[in-house]
């Protein structure tokens, strides 16, 4: 897939383009079923199928006091994307003169940058520009002058209710793994890089590794059974999110430590994907720092019994 950051720089050899609109947190179903119909549009036209996304939440712009936690970072939504089967992604950087920009503006754009556009499609109820100035009726409108099909998707349902990011996160955040799994159609994970920690986990005798994951959506504090990803290699790992209660640091900031079992090496700087199998506990204070030890052996032993 190609990865582009202007509509110009697209490559068509003289083709139509077929593009799926949104900021696709999660790419969960109802978004594959954007990316699909593009997907569909572009083999029956002989098109190229195009992603076009944004590089953080708008909210993050225009509303930051209401910008949600995100489900994936920026690498996991490009790859989930990817996986699709798009021929490109076009990436913009969502910055305040973007936002400034109507929805009418936005389109008329794309149409002459990319050339010629065969169809667009959008959730039903997207909205974007400024103050939400787009819309499908602008599209279907737009579309009848320069020529593109439009789709605006309805919802997809399960369960007896839309599956939407909202949603996902809220199964995220009550530790509901398997509902949010069935909405993302695929295992719930999480992708950070490998940051310096102060080591105190080593100093236990379970080194672990602690990700950035900034911005995210995280399960409530605890102790968890995961299964962990890196450079193509699959481990057992036991995680624990929270503020280490037992550590008497003065600090109240998140942590994300994972301990990979039956594992050696340096992860300093590599990317984890990490899937949340179960939770095994809520976190605790415990009275010393040996009995933190112990319990870490009981955590991981329990871990074990889950895979």
């Amino acid at each position: 897939m190609q990865l582009i950051r202007q509509a110009a720089d697209l490559k068509t050899a003289g083709k139509k383009v077929c593009l799926a609109i949104g900021v696709f947190d999660g790419v969960h179903l109802g978004h594959q079923q954007i990316i699909r119909q593009t997907l569909a549009d572009a083999r029956q036209h002989d098109s190229l199928a195009l992603a076009v996304t944004f590089d953080r939440h708008p909210n993050a712009i225009v509303a930051p006091n209401q910008e949600p936690p995100l489900i994936y970072p920026l690498p996991q939504r490009i790859r989930a994307i990817e996986s699709l089967g798009a021929d490109a992604l076009l990436l913009i950087e969502f910055t305040r003169a973007f936002s400034e920009q109507s929805g009418e503006t936005f389109i008329r754009d794309l149409s002459h940058d990319f050339g010629r556009i065969q169809s667009i499609c959008v959730g039903a109820d997207f909205v974007f520009g400024h103050k939400r100035s787009g819309n499908v009726p602008l599209l279907r409108q737009l579309g009848s002058e320069l020529h593109f099909q439009v789709h605006g998707m309805a919802a997809l349902a399960l369960d007896g209710a839309v599956v939407s990011s909202t949603r996902i996160r809220s199964a995220i955040q009550s530790a509901a793994f398997d509902a949010a799994s069935q909405m993302l159609g695929r295992a719930y994970s999480i992708s950070g890089t490998v940051v310096m920690g102060d080591q105190l986990g080593r100093k236990l005798g379970f080194p672990t590794a602690n990700l950035d994951v900034t911005g995210l959506a995280l399960p409530a504090n605890g102790v968890y059974a995961a299964r962990l990803t890196v450079n193509g290699s699959t481990h057992h790992a036991v995680l624990n999110i929270g503020v280490r209660p037992t550590i008497e640091t003065g600090q109240s900031e998140r942590r994300f430590e994972v301990h990979v079992l039956d594992f050696a090496g340096d992860l300093y700087g590599a990317e984890l994907e990490v899937e949340f199998r179960t939770k095994l506990r809520d976190e605790l204070k415990f009275r010393s720092l040996d009995a933190l030890k112990v319990q870490i052996a009981a955590d991981i032993a329990a871990a074990k019994l889950c895979f």
